[in-house]
């Protein structure tokens, strides 16, 4: 599949039915996660960050995530779209140019947070984000193909401000035209209701707390084109690296290695994803 092919695959998907984009964190993740069905990937910043030794939030710079993501895009024939913060700047220009050099970079889409990279988490006030958005809508219009810009507010899932906040933002990003909204963290279907009231371009749900305990039928249910994992699938990981290490060498206890796949499994599984 070409990248334009993938550009319009990715397009395509948020206009009908809901699916499932995985966040793998290296090319070994996405080929598996491609050997496994998924229609379309997305980088993490946060499972970027862990593969580099970092904590989440902010450790990561611009050109760090525009290699990994083409690393990923490289590694299977899906589209991909970039978990990029919060554009890597404050000022609209700094955003804009993120998501030209996204396109460039081959992307399929991208995501832009509401939050400023510094400790505490603090959102740019409501307008400052809107331009910010808008600037970033021009610049993947001016890309003259496909690409799903996709507006996050993150005020809900940081505490920073409140759901009324939040709609209100999406509202505000869906209006300046952004392809998707996503507020990531809702605290119960209650509150995916109100999200799936108040906008009228497709909606991004992070496979988390209140919708984690949901099935992909009954959040697609509500109207959402597409759920997303977030580096919730390399944190698993990392809980079996915790949990098998653990007993290994504080007791001497081999058996969590009786669940490791084995090396034909892999291999059938990478040679499949890789397309």
């Amino acid at each position: 599949m070409t990248l334009e092919d993938r550009h319009a695959r990715f397009a395509h998907l948020h206009r009908q039915g809901c699916f499932v984009m995985p966040n793998p964190w290296d090319a070994g993740s996405a080929r598996m996660m491609a050997a496994m069905g998924a229609a379309a990937l997305a980088t993490s910043s946060a499972a970027h960050a862990f593969t580099l030794g970092r904590p989440d939030m902010g450790t990561v710079t611009r050109d760090e995530a525009l290699e990994h993501a083409a690393q990923i895009i490289a590694a299977t024939d899906l589209p991909v779209s970039g978990d990029f913060e919060n554009g890597f700047g404050d000022a609209p220009e700094d955003v804009a140019e993120t998501i030209r050099m996204a396109g460039e970079a081959g992307l399929s889409g991208c995501g832009i947070e509401d939050t400023q990279m510094v400790e505490g988490n603090p959102a740019y006030g409501r307008e400052a984000a809107i331009d910010r958005i808008a600037a970033a809508v021009e610049a993947a219009r001016d890309l003259g193909r496909p690409f799903i810009l996709t507006a996050r507010a993150d005020g809900v899932m940081n505490g920073t401000y409140d759901m009324d906040e939040a709609l209100a933002r999406v509202q505000a990003f869906a209006a300046a035209g952004a392809d998707c909204v996503y507020i990531p963290v809702l605290p119960d279907v209650a509150a995916l209701e109100r999200l799936m009231a108040a906008v009228w371009v497709p909606v991004n749900v992070l496979a988390v707390g209140a919708m984690q305990r949901a099935t992909v039928a009954k959040i697609a249910a509500k109207g959402v084109r597409r759920i997303s994992l977030g580096s919730q699938v390399a944190r698993v990981t990392h809980a079996a690296i915790r949990d098998v290490m653990a007993p290994m060498l504080e007791s001497g206890d081999f058996s969590g290695l009786k669940s490791a796949a084995s090396g034909d499994q892999i291999d059938a599984l990478l040679e499949k994803g890789a397309g």
